[in-house]
């Protein structure tokens, strides 16, 4: 059942793409492990071991085990959903089993404040870099296009040069969730650096070869582009105090040119258009951490507050009921 439902059911009849069936793998590879226990072997178990008590465990194990979030526990049971949905259809005899399976709720989860940087922080972040040392140019040049461009980190390390135009007018190709390609307009500078990136590797440029390159030649990693944001934010906070508070990642980027964006003026739908967003409702979201825009809406507004007492304030004589609907 495996084998069929990562050979030929994702890839092939839902053509999903290789994220995913790389996080479903992990998953159920977790949930496998689980339920054999630390000496039993994952191969000899049966489909029937795999109750929905046990399920349930693997769960609960996720978050008081392993410390995952809400969030990434709901990643893997979806994962563990689709995969006894697929069961359930190849193999009636377990069919009531996969439906009790798929009754195991997801949690509702809580939504943190969005990190981002303002625009001095950007500009200290960048500052922070030293094109001239060691991979300086690269780290100035890969830091430029994501947050000139917005781009999730998994497009920014997917980049091949054959994706770069770097003449006027520059634009990089983006390949997004779901393989949505888009196009997405490049500063000037940020050309220039990139050209000066392809150009310090000699030789005709190969159409294929990845963009970023790490120390050992070959494509940079979500986790190293995480490690170089980490690097020039915590050079960048020795001198920009307001750096040393925020939980920062590289999907941070992504929400400060969002941001940046919304102030300057550019409307919803085209941010959204930008990011590479399916609907303008996942934009929507940056408004709630404008706080410039929330300044602006309160500056409009009129106090509630009148020479430092509340204009509701209640006497003995007064009507309880009325008081309470004129709060």
């Amino acid at each position: 059942m495996l084998q069929g439902f990562f050979t030929d059911y994702l890839p092939r009849q839902r053509a999903l793409s290789l994220h995913t069936l790389q996080s479903y793998r992990d998953s159920l590879k977790l949930l496998l492990q689980f339920a054999a226990g630390k000496k039993g072997d994952p191969s000899q178990l049966t489909v029937e071991q795999l109750s929905i008590e046990r399920i349930t465990a693997f769960l609960q194990n996720l978050e008081t085990g392993r410390r995952n979030r809400v969030s990434t526990r709901n990643v893997r049971l979806s994962a563990v959903h689709s995969f006894f949905r697929y069961l359930g259809g190849q193999c009636p005899e377990h069919l009531d089993q996969a439906q009790r399976i798929l009754s195991v709720p997801f949690k509702r989860t809580g939504t943190r404040q969005i990190e981002h940087l303002d625009f001095d922080e950007i500009q200290a972040v960048l500052k922070a870099v030293e094109p001239g040392h060691g991979n300086g140019g690269r780290d100035l040049a890969l830091l430029n296009l994501m947050f000139n461009t917005g781009a999730r980190v998994s497009e920014i390390v997917g980049l091949q040069t054959a994706d770069l135009r770097l003449t006027a007018p520059s634009s990089v190709l983006l390949r997004g969730k779901g393989r949505k390609e888009r196009t997405c307009p490049i500063w000037p500078e940020t050309a220039v650096l990139l050209q000066r990136l392809i150009e310090q590797r000699g030789g005709p440029p190969n159409p294929s070869a990845p963009v970023f390159l790490n120390e050992r030649g070959t494509r940079l990693t979500r986790f190293g582009v995480r490690l170089i944001l980490k690097k020039y934010v915590e050079k960048a906070a020795k001198r920009h105090v307001s750096l040393r508070h925020k939980r920062l990642h590289p999907h941070s980027a992504r929400h400060s040119t969002a941001v940046h964006l919304l102030r300057s003026g550019v409307d919803l739908s085209t941010i959204a258009h930008w990011l590479g967003h399916v609907s303008v409702n996942t934009t929507n979201k940056y408004l709630s951490i404008d706080l410039d825009a929330k300044r602006e809406a309160l500056a409009k507004t009129k106090p509630l507050m009148k020479g430092g007492r509340r204009s509701g304030k209640w006497h003995k004589d007064a009507n309880l009921i009325a008081w309470l609907e004129a709060l």
